[in-house]
């Protein structure tokens, strides 16, 4: 799990099943008796990574803590059409509630899992790690970051709060790249916090200007060509981590990772994903 004080998982469970259920299934009410008993079986219809077994078996738990879950499968293992990703067997009415919200988060997360793997597949044998972004869907952001660790790839900062990342807007509105970096290490001093610093780069006079101030950890080489991707990162000489980011796609990734870089950023990890095939069957 992602180690984020600020976000309290059982709270967002019981107030998405709340939004569900609201004051009751009252199909399930109606037509099921209290006492039955069900088994049900998560059924794998698509080839991917499995993303939100531990969510499903807490949002199971927050039901009802006596439905019994047995785990078959792990997040982050690969999967195919028939798999059986755990089971389930309690009270059917309660099996029922928490059907339609497990579903919805594996289905995403698998899916931003399977894409996760599928850009990293692309950069084998580069040195380039693939970042997440804050391009996440408002309030799911927890559970997308933990699947694009599953599918392999590595979470940038979490929000605005655990990372310094000084981008083209904070540069013109500082009044340019020096008194952007001066003021930021002003303000980590002053404050006493421990925070990385990005700065953005828009072409090779900025590489350059950073590159004479220095007080930073990281360049991000932003909406450049491979060419002069490739060209940014000789010219940083390793001094601080880069990262290549902007428009980069499946088609010219691997082109990316081979310039050097230590990271290559993808938004679409998160924002442009579909969710995999997944279904909650009685058996």
């Amino acid at each position: 799990m992602i180690n984020n004080t600020n976000f309290d998982l059982n709270i967002y469970i019981l107030n998405a099943l709340k939004e569900d259920i609201a004051d009751g299934d009252h199909t399930s009410l109606s037509c099921i008796s209290e006492k039955e008993i069900g088994k049900a079986k998560l059924i794998v219809k698509q080839t991917g990574i499995i993303s939100g077994i531990e969510i499903a078996k807490q949002i199971f738990n927050l039901v009802d803590s006596t439905i019994k879950f047995n785990q078959i499968l792990n997040d982050g293992n690969q999967i195919k059409y028939g798999d059986i990703a755990f089971t389930v067997e309690g009270k059917a009415q309660n099996i029922l509630q928490a059907e339609r919200l497990v579903l919805n988060f594996m289905q995403r997360m698998s899916g931003i899992a399977t894409k996760t793997a599928h850009y990293v597949s692309l950069i084998e044998g580069s040195k380039a790690k693939i970042l997440d972004t804050r391009k996440t869907t408002p309030g799911m952001r927890y559970f997308e970051k933990l699947a694009v660790l599953h599918g392999g790839g590595q979470n940038h900062r979490f929000g605005l709060y655990d990372m310094i990342m000084i981008k083209d807007n904070h540069i013109d509105y500082a009044g340019g790249i020096e008194n952007a970096i001066l003021k930021t290490n002003n303000y980590i001093e002053k404050n006493n916090l421990n925070l990385k610093i990005e700065i953005e780069a828009r072409n090779f006079d900025e590489i350059n200007k950073i590159l004479k101030i220095g007080k930073i950890d990281r360049i991000m080489i932003d909406n450049f060509s491979v060419v002069d991707c490739k060209k940014a990162v000789e010219i940083i000489a390793a001094k601080y981590e880069t990262e290549a980011s902007g428009g980069i796609n499946e088609n010219t990734i691997k082109d990316f990772a081979f310039t050097g870089v230590d990271y290559i950023s993808i938004g679409a990890l998160t924002h442009q994903i579909n969710s995999l095939d997944l279904s909650l069957k009685a058996f």
